[in-house]
């Protein structure tokens, strides 16, 4: 299990992920984000600080107690926080970018593909999805019983169906995890909505 309230403190002081970053600049005018698995809520704070309305959705009420701490003031009326696990998130609003880094891998398998539906269908004509995916190699893929998703690069190409790819990215790296050291597979995606 993993510590989650030790990670977003131990995870505090880094800057916004790049994927994140990149997928506001990809979309332009600041419209509605979905943050999924916001975490330590430094993705969330950083897209209400430029003039986003965001969901913002973790499993963890941590995650939730964090993100109050880091939004912008006067950013209140801009922000909504939803604790679910990501198996039962079938709901989300139309959004112009979903962003989601280093968490949709922690939703288990047999559960994966309503998320990816849910995640992808929120998404208006024209709409981002900024997010990664752990690879078939990773370090964690060769636990049976993590009840985490991984994916080939031929499963990635088929979730990709019907989107417009702007970016995708492998990448392996033997880099620390907050549990330690580990073998990262990772896909980076950056997709559009055909508008």
């Amino acid at each position: 299990m993993i510590d989650w309230p030790g990670y977003y403190s131990g995870t505090s002081d880094r800057e916004p992920r790049p994927l994140a970053v990149r997928g506001a600049d990809l979309v332009g005018t600041p419209g509605r984000a979905v943050d999924v698995g916001s975490g330590a809520g430094l993705e969330s704070a950083y897209l209400l600080g430029r003039g986003w309305r965001v969901l913002a959705v973790d499993a963890q009420q941590a995650a939730a107690d964090r993100l109050a701490e880091l939004a912008p003031p006067g950013a209140e009326d801009r922000l909504e926080v939803r604790i679910a696990d990501f198996g039962d998130l079938t709901d989300l609003p139309p959004a112009e970018l979903v962003h989601s880094s280093y968490s949709l891998p922690f939703c288990p398998p047999d559960a994966f593909g309503r998320l990816w539906d849910a995640v992808t269908g929120c998404l208006v004509p024209g709409g981002v999805l900024a997010v990664n995916l752990f690879g078939d190699r990773d370090t964690w893929a060769q636990d049976p019983d993590s009840g985490l998703t991984f994916h080939t690069r031929a499963d990635v190409d088929r979730l990709l169906a019907g989107l417009d790819v702007v970016e995708l990215e492998e990448e392996e790296n033997d880099l620390p995890a907050y549990s330690g050291p580990k073998h990262w597979h990772l896909f980076q995606i950056l997709a559009r909505r055909p508008a």
